[in-house]
Formats: structure tokens, sequence, C-alpha cells
């Protein structure tokens, strides 16, 4: 059977697992003894459903988050690529490379008149210009991006629940 379809299948969840989900989404640091008191459930249970979530692939890691104009990466940029072929080849090349660069937080494969879509965060829009013309212009294959720069962040959040 395929894992990555495996992967993406729902995972059967009560209301206490949601609940889990929620507060470790709010504070990951919270100890499970805080956890198990805010659920109502002794330290131990806790313990099992967080770590069967864990194996579940529901949570897939805990980070910190960063600000990232306070860590000197004060330039975002949305960027948006259209690739000149369509096919799994050129796509799995353009993604081997563009996972790799460190300037890109996400990425999603999109529908309409792009492809891919990244986001890109670093230093300075001269960064910008050397990692679009150094780095992402080296990867073959792109038609065409169009970059998008970001000027606010209104909402930004990783909260699911």
């Amino acid at each position: 059977m395929d894992t990555s379809a495996e992967q993406s299948l729902p995972v059967s969840l009560d209301q206490k697992d949601y609940e889990i989900l929620k507060l470790l989404q709010e504070d990951a640091k919270q100890t499970i003894r805080e956890i198990a008191g805010k659920v109502h459930l002794s330290p131990t249970p806790t313990h099992e459903r967080i770590k069967r979530l864990e194996k579940a692939g529901v949570i897939k890691q805990y980070a910190a988050i960063l600000d990232h104009q306070k860590i000197n990466k004060g330039i975002m940029v949305i960027c948006q690529i259209s690739l000149v072929q369509h096919n799994r080849k050129a796509a799995g090349e353009f993604l081997h490379a563009v996972l790799q660069f460190e300037e890109v937080v996400e990425c999603y494969n999109i529908s309409g008149d792009f492809d891919f879509m990244i986001k890109i965060v670093v230093e300075s829009m001269e960064s910008y210009h050397y990692f679009c013309v150094n780095r992402l212009g080296e990867v073959p294959g792109i038609a065409q991006t169009k970059s998008i720069f970001v000027m606010a962040s209104l909402k930004q959040t990783h909260r699911l629940l």
C-alpha cells in the first residue's frame, strides 16, 4: 500500500485528543501534568495520547515560532512559479532544488496560472535579488516567476484548531 496515501488519511480522534492538540498548539512547552489537569485526565493517559498522536503523524513536530524581523530577515516574498514542462520529472527536479534553499520557508503545489508558490524570507532587497538571480534563477525548468512582496503580516498562525 502507498504510504504517502496512508499518511494523508484522517486519524480517528476524540474530544480529549482535540483538547490536547489545541493546548499543544497554544504552548507546546506545557508539561504533561499541566495538560492533563486542563483536559481532566491523569498524566499517564495524557502522555499515551500525545505519543499516539505523534506516532500517527497528527503531531508532525514541535517548533519555536520566530519573529523574522527580529532576526534580521525583514523581507518576505511570495513567489509564484510556473514550469516549462508539466510532468513528474520536471516537478521533481524543481522540488529537489527549491526544497534545499534555506530562504524558502514554505512551498506549495498550486492550481491556476502558476504551478508552485514559495514563501521566501531574506535580509534585504539585495539578498532577494541575489537569491532570484543566483539560486532560483539557476533551477532548470522554470518558465516564469512572479514576486509578491509582503508589506505587512496581518495574520500569521500555525493553529488548526
